[in-house]
């Protein structure tokens, strides 16, 4: 889902050197590629942008997919861990960080860890839609975190947010600020990165069946 962009103030219009929270754009800001877009079919990002339910619904049974295939070896329920490579966002590094910290202490039947043969990446990079999570149908998918938005609005709230795709949240933009999943639609000010008691219930109930994955379209989408 995406964050919606405000208007900017005319300090930011011209390029990314006021910082709001996160820090300095690093110096490779203006050049640093946007992912490819082409091959990936589902995107949802962190302001509203028109998105609808079952482009997130394809990002989350991708990575619940991908993560329950590599856990098939392990029978019987159990909590079950998505792997992450952050690698390709170290500006980002701290707020990834946070983000699991808050998410795994939020949550019991599945954490977020860090490590290689992982189920999504995140990305950094300029890109005019700002941040969002993306897959590409295939069990794969990724997390784009704009060097612009992550000035404008609290960085810390940005990635958590999207992180909250990656384990099966809507957007809800209407949402006050102490709903996480509302994202940009409380506006800059808002900087709560943690998940309400209802956003922290749903995603203990989307992941209680361990690896059945049947279970999990049954909760998840209705089937």
């Amino acid at each position: 889902m995406r964050y919606r962009r405000a208007a900017l103030p005319v300090t930011l219009g011209l390029g990314v050197a006021v910082t709001l929270g996160m820090g300095a754009a690093p110096a490779s800001a203006q050049e640093a590629p946007a992912p490819s877009a082409p091959a990936m079919a589902s995107t949802q990002g962190y302001t509203d942008a028109g998105e609808s339910r079952k482009a997130n619904e394809k990002f989350f049974k991708a990575v619940v997919q991908d993560a329950l295939e590599k856990q098939a070896e392990k029978p019987g329920i159990q909590q079950v861990t998505v792997t992450y490579d952050a690698r390709r966002a170290p500006t980002f590094r701290s707020q990834i960080a946070n983000s699991t910290s808050i998410w795994n202490s939020s949550v019991r039947n599945v954490q977020l860890r860090e490590g290689t043969n992982a189920s999504f990446t995140y990305r950094e990079g300029n890109d005019p839609r700002g941040s969002y999570a993306q897959t590409d149908m295939h069990g794969r998918g990724y997390i784009f975190l704009d060097y612009r938005q992550n000035q404008q609005y609290s960085s810390n709230r940005v990635v958590a947010h999207e992180t909250g795709h990656v384990l099966g949240l809507y957007d809800n933009y209407r949402g006050p600020c102490s709903e996480l999943m509302s994202g940009g639609g409380p506006g800059p000010s808002c900087t709560n990165d943690r998940p309400n008691a209802t956003e922290r219930a749903r995603v203990d109930q989307l992941w209680q069946n361990g690896v059945a994955s049947v279970a999990f379209d049954k909760v998840a989408f209705g089937k």
